[in-house]
């Protein structure tokens, strides 16, 4: 992809010197998302309360097809959306009716499992068994034995790692190898969505999915979705009005539940996200881009940044320090184990570039808003601000 997009992205590159690195953390918008966040104003000035036919009418089912398009899912109406992965996770949760739930995770989950799951363990209401995403190129191997002994309500893992990057190729493999067919499977894909080419056909009967808006998709906050399997979790004990919206004239002595996706919904919720995700899905049709060119315009930065580090004597983003391996499959950012990471990224900080990261992990992402200008100045700065750790 020699064309540059970052011209698109005006409105939150123009001001200040910060060089951002950080898009697996929170993707810049591109400019096209401002004139949605302004329309879901105008929609709501003009028809008050009517904005929710036209939400569930056009807006909601827009962006559903958005997502199944993307998916390569069989039916659009299999997505809900909801504010945050957590919100649907509870939903999950609450379709199990076993106390202490039983679970299959990874160690290499993202918070808004980890936490959840590690208090409810603690307060005596799952049970929770974690394979080590470490070494990697076992992974695929050690999790599907632990999935195939069976005994497990809810079996999740992660597309792509967020403390590591490493991706998971045969995401139907995991899914077979579960035993029980009742269990709720689950991929996290949160750091897979628009970052890597993802077809769901072969798991779309079998595994729920769980993404949004905040990273690769570019649309902020409050558009989350999950696709959700049929015959799974017909009726989530964790419910609100929502999800019952084409129904609410039944009276109170019924619960319905919506068909499809939209049975995992909640309560009154900010549609405007669902707004910029439908822009930003839109401006990508318009240029053609698609998950893998997005894929391969970030590899080939990724190998720019790595090959520029070769000539550099950087303990901090050495080759020895980078997760996962070489030869291991890896997503739309860097990522490099230091016990100093804190203190790098302020260091890094301090000469205004944006990175994060987690624990002893130093996070560097990459996206369509780069050029190799771009991670040429990157290197000048990571060695001016990190030479001396």
């Amino acid at each position: 992809m020699s064309t540059s997009y970052k011209h698109h992205f005006s409105r939150f590159l123009g001001a200040g010197s910060w060089l951002h690195a950080a898009a697996h953390s929170h993707h810049p918008w591109p400019d096209v998302s401002f004139e949605a966040q302004q329309q879901a104003w105008l929609d709501a000035a003009e028809l008050i309360d009517g904005k929710w036919d036209l939400v569930f009418g056009e807006i909601l089912p827009r962006a559903q097809a958005h997502v199944a398009r993307r998916l390569g899912l069989p039916a659009a109406d299999s997505v809900c959306f909801a504010g945050s992965t957590h919100e649907l996770l509870l939903r999950l949760l609450s379709c199990v009716g076993r106390r202490p739930a039983r679970v299959l995770g990874t160690d290499g989950e993202f918070h808004s499992f980890s936490r959840q799951l590690r208090r409810l363990e603690q307060a005596g209401l799952a049970q929770l068994e974690q394979v080590a995403v470490e070494p990697c190129e076992t992974f695929a191997a050690r999790f599907a034995d632990a999935a195939a002994r069976g005994g497990h309500d809810l079996v999740y893992f992660s597309q792509c790692f967020y403390n590591s990057g490493f991706v998971v190729r045969d995401l139907a493999a995991l899914v077979a190898a579960v035993r029980d067919a009742q269990t709720l499977v689950v991929i996290d894909g949160y750091h897979g969505f628009m970052a890597l080419p993802t077809d769901l056909s072969a798991v779309a009967a079998r595994a729920f999915y769980l993404a949004g808006g905040y990273k690769y998709a570019m649309a902020g906050e409050g558009a989350v979705f999950m696709h959700c399997p049929p015959g799974y979790g017909e009726r989530p004990v964790d419910t609100g009005w929502f999800a019952g919206f084409g129904a609410l004239s039944q009276g109170a002595a019924e619960i319905p539940y919506a068909a499809g996706g939209l049975r995992f919904m909640g309560a009154t919720f900010d549609p405007t996200g669902l707004y910029r995700f439908n822009a930003v899905m839109d401006w990508l049709d318009a240029h053609r881009l698609t998950p893998a060119l997005i894929h391969a315009h970030v590899a080939a930065l990724q190998e720019r940044f790595l090959q520029g580090l070769s000539h550099s004597r950087l303990d901090a983003l050495s080759p020895a320090r980078l997760l996962p391996a070489a030869g291991q499959p890896r997503g739309n950012f860097l990522c490099f184990r230091h016990p100093r990471a804190a203190a790098c990224y302020s260091r890094l900080q301090a000469h205004d570039v944006i990175v994060d990261h987690r624990e002893d992990r130093l996070r560097l992402g990459f996206g369509i808003y780069h050029d190799p200008a771009d991670i040429d100045e990157l290197l000048h700065r990571c060695k001016a601000a990190l030479a001396e750790i």
